[in-house]
């Protein structure tokens, strides 16, 4: 880790005319300062790591922080009458997230509003531990919702069969896609995102420092991952809405790009060059990438009978 800490601390101090000297450099955009906090988190983790890694938080624009694990993302959006929190991580992370959000001088109990990405435990198997902590008003997409309560994924997922239960937990509000969950000033926009798992929301918001705004999505995992012997192919209707949401993810306003595994959006690497996380084009490309992930699996399907 000190080794990685050095590393990342010669990069902050690296000037532009130093990155022009590589010829291959001369149009990447110029490195700045890596804020103290996300260089703490980069020299934490590796680029794949352990979804219960503890992890420091961070800030990732405005009132946006990082509070998830080293392999599992949780964000919270602090807002001037409460606080939203995106994912709760496994049912262990649950217990770093908060310890998170207290290290940034957050008491839990001022969580608001708790949301997802997808219904897997990986990323919901904490929500009980969360909102029994913070009380707070647990938000799903309507497919989700079924799980939640039940603690076992529907099924009609991709991936039923593979997930060990999860403590239930009831949703108080249900939301559908383009839907705007307020809070105070937040205001945040809920996007369906089936493919991963039927109930899959990602979600946008504005985020501002002063005058300087940005679009952050929180684009779910969409991943063609399954159970062995699952095809997408023979499910057209699934397939279908799959395709769809792939093309409301491209289509966002989209400046900063983050992922329910930091993994998925190269988050270690993004922070590490010193470029900033501000990239307008990253939705796009995400969605592009998992587009051809997509279609590489149909193609496995076609040739093998008993599953992808």
């Amino acid at each position: 880790m000190y080794a990685k800490l050095a590393s990342l601390a010669l990069l902050a101090g690296t000037s532009l005319l130093a990155s022009c000297a590589n010829a291959s450099a001369i149009n990447s955009p110029a490195l700045t300062e890596i804020p103290a906090d996300q260089a703490a988190w980069a020299a934490e983790c590796e680029r794949w790591d352990n979804w219960d890694k503890p992890a420091p938080p961070f800030q990732i624009h405005g009132g946006t922080y990082y509070v998830g694990t080293c392999g599992i993302s949780a964000i919270l959006i602090t807002g001037d009458e409460g606080h939203i929190l995106i994912d709760s991580g496994t049912e262990a992370g649950a217990d770093v997230i908060a310890a998170n959000i207290r290290s940034l001088g957050i008491d839990p109990a001022a969580i608001d509003i708790l949301l997802h990405s997808h219904e897997h435990f990986d990323h919901v198997g904490g929500h009980a531990t969360i909102q029994a902590l913070t009380n707070a008003r647990v938000v799903t997409s309507l497919e989700a919702a079924e799980v939640l309560g039940s603690g076992i994924i529907s099924e009609d997922d991709p991936q039923y069969g593979t997930h060990e239960p999860m403590t239930p937990v009831a949703a108080n509000t249900l939301v559908l896609d383009g839907e705007v969950i307020t809070l105070g000033s937040l205001e945040l926009t809920a996007i369906e995102t089936p493919g991963h798992s039927p109930g899959a929301l990602s979600w946008a918001w504005r985020s501002c420092e002063g005058s300087d705004c940005r679009s952050i999505v929180y684009a779910d995992s969409l991943s063609p991952v399954s159970r062995e012997g699952y095809k997408f192919s023979d499910h057209a209707a699934y397939l279908g809405n799959y395709r769809q949401a792939l093309g409301r993810v491209a289509a966002l306003d989209c400046e900063i790009l983050l992922t329910p595994h930091p993994s998925a959006s190269d988050m270690v690497r993004r922070i590490e060059s010193g470029n900033g996380l501000v990239d307008p084009s990253a939705c796009q490309r995400y969605a592009d990438s998992i587009n051809t992930r997509l279609d590489e699996r149909l193609d496995s399907e076609m040739g093998a009978p008993n599953g992808g």
